[in-house]
């Protein structure tokens, strides 16, 4: 049984009413499956958090929860079993930090990927915000980690890439490397998957590197202009 496969049971058990009563409920040991299924669940209840799924959020799911071209259909099959209401989305999050919450730059990873599906049809309402800042709690983020991610994708003013890289704005350029390396360190696809991050989910780790790899650059664009 491939991983997909093996994700989609695990979903199945973790979802569907009727298979969770068959089973008796979910478990508390969930394996690396049954967490991949979590984050699945929590990407297609975010998708729905606005009400209705469109084809660009289903999109932006697939950039971010990379399947291979034959597990598409059983990933996809899946996804619209989540989808169909945000019940529960909680209760997933709840077994991504379990899993995760040592790798606090893995938690934020998938944030920003939960951040792209609701940017997906170019509009983010209040329920989405609502539905993210939920997961931030769930996953133990304070309220500024939480407005760095949101202005990595929503952003704000002319400090959006200090805030991003958790800095202010007075820092030397040696604290702003300083502050950028630690940053990429632990965003890197290679870091977060050390950790634990599952490789058919690398597409957020790239999505993390690639935000703080702008933010890093617009600062040092924005020094050299001063």
């Amino acid at each position: 049984m491939n991983i997909w496969q093996r994700i989609f049971y695990a979903g199945a058990k973790l979802f569907g009413p009727q298979v969770a009563n068959h089973h008796g409920g979910y478990s508390d040991d969930i394996d690396e499956a049954g967490v991949v299924a979590a984050l699945v669940a929590l990407g297609a209840k975010m998708a729905k958090a606005d009400g209705s799924v469109s084809k660009s959020e289903v999109d932006a799911f697939k950039r971010v929860f990379q399947a291979s071209p034959e597990n598409e259909e059983t990933i996809g099959r899946f996804f619209n079993l989540a989808r169909q209401s945000t019940l529960g989305y909680e209760k997933y999050a709840k077994i991504i930090y379990k899993k995760f919450k040592l790798n606090p730059s893995i938690l934020e990873g998938v944030l920003d990927g939960l951040f792209h599906i609701a940017m997906a049809d170019g509009i983010v309402m209040n329920s989405e915000i609502f539905f993210l800042e939920r997961v931030a709690d769930e996953f133990g983020l304070s309220s500024r980690d939480f407005s760095r991610v949101k202005a990595t994708h929503l952003g704000r003013a002319a400090d959006d890439p200090y805030l991003i890289l958790g800095i202010d704005e007075s820092v030397s350029d040696f604290e702003l490397k300083s502050a950028y390396r630690r940053m990429a360190y632990s965003s890197h696809p290679d870091t977060m998957m050390a950790r634990g991050l599952p490789i058919e989910l690398v597409g957020l780790a790239n999505h993390k590197m690639a935000m703080v790899n702008k933010a890093y650059s617009e600062i040092l664009s924005q020094r050299s202009e001063d």
